[in-house]
C-alpha cells in the first residue's frame, strides 16, 4: 500500500497528514510515527472532504489510540484542506469527534488560523495526585492542570506519565504545568496522552489559559507560550474558546507499506 502525506505543525506540535478515506490499523500507525524507523510525528491526521464548507477529521495519537481533538492538528487540517483544495479558503467546519468547529483559514496567511477549540467543562475543587493539586477540564478531550513555580523545572516526565494513566482517568488524561507569568500570560509544558511530552498541545493551551482565569491567575485574552512557541487564547461569544496560531508544512513524500 503507498501512502501520499505531508509532514506538519503546530508549535513544532508535529503530524503526519494524509487525505482520506484512509483505514491504518495500530501498527501502521505506530510505523508512520515512529522517530527512529518511520516518519516521525506526534500523531497522525486523516482529513476527508465532505462538501465544499466541510471536512473531516480523525486524529490518532503517535501510540495508535484515537484521540477526541487535537487544536495544533486542527490547524495543520485547515492548512492542508485549503491547500489541497478541499475547501474554499477563508470559513468552513472542521467535523471532530469532539463535534462540529469552525476555522478560519486564509491561503494569503497561513500563520494566523483561527479556530475554535471548543467549550470548556472546568470541574469545581482540585485533585490531589502525588503531592499536586490538579484541576480538572474538559475541552472535548480529557485534561488535568497544575500551577507551578517554575514551569522549566517542572517534573513533567516523572509526575505525567503516572498522572496520564491514574485510576481516576479510565481513558488516560493530559497533563499541563502552568506557570503564571502577567494578567495575560502564562507558560505550559504539557505531558501528552499517548505520546509523552510533546512541544505544543493547543487543546493543553486552551485548558491552561481557562484554568488560570478560573483561578484568577490571568485574565482573557491569555498569551500561552509553550516549548514550540505561542499563540493567543480567548473566549468568545458563543463561549467557545479559540485559538489562532501557524500552521507549517515540513515536506511532502509517499510510503510503502
Amino acid at each position: 500500500m503507498k501512502i501520499e502525506f505531508t509532514k506538519m505543525n503546530g508549535l513544532k506540535n508535529d503530524f503526519v497528514v494524509i487525505k482520506g478515506p484512509q483505514s491504518l490499523d495500530t501498527d501502521q500507525i505506530q510505523q508512520l510515527c515512529d522517530r527512529k524507523s518511520g516518519i516521525g510525528a506526534d500523531g497522525l491526521l486523516i482529513v476527508t472532504p465532505v462538501d465544499d464548507s466541510h471536512v473531516q477529521m480523525k486524529y490518532y495519537n503517535a501510540d495508535g489510540s484515537v484521540a477526541e481533538m487535537c487544536g495544533n492538528g486542527l490547524r495543520c487540517v485547515a492548512r492542508f484542506a485549503v491547500e489541497n483544495k478541499l475547501v474554499k479558503s477563508g470559513d468552513f467546519i472542521v467535523n471532530t469527534d469532539a463535534g462540529p468547529l469552525r476555522v478560519t483559514c486564509n491561503e494569503s496567511d497561513f500563520k494566523q488560523i483561527e479556530v475554535q477549540v471548543g467549550r470548556l467543562v472546568i470541574e469545581a475543587g482540585s485533585l490531589n495526585l502525588l503531592g499536586f493539586d490538579f484541576i480538572q477540564v474538559n475541552v472535548g478531550n480529557p485534561h488535568v492542570v497544575v500551577f507551578v513555580d517554575d514551569v522549566s523545572t517542572a517534573p513533567v516526565k516523572e509526575i505525567g506519565p503516572k498522572v496520564e494513566v491514574d485510576k481516576h482517568f479510565p481513558n488516560k488524561t493530559n497533563v499541563e504545568f502552568v506557570e503564571s507569568i502577567s494578567e495575560h500570560e502564562i507558560r505550559m509544558r504539557v505531558w501528552e496522552r499517548g505520546v509523552g511530552e510533546t512541544q505544543a498541545c493547543a487543546t493543553g493551551m486552551v485548558v491552561a489559559a481557562g484554568a488560570a482565569v478560573k483561578s484568577k491567575k490571568a485574565s482573557y485574552p491569555v498569551r500561552v507560550t509553550v516549548p514550540g512557541g505561542s499563540a493567543k487564547v480567548w473566549l468568545d461569544d458563543d463561549s467557545f474558546v479559540r485559538m489562532i496560531g501557524p500552521a507549517e508544512i515540513e515536506f511532502k513524500d509517499s510510503l510503502e507499506f
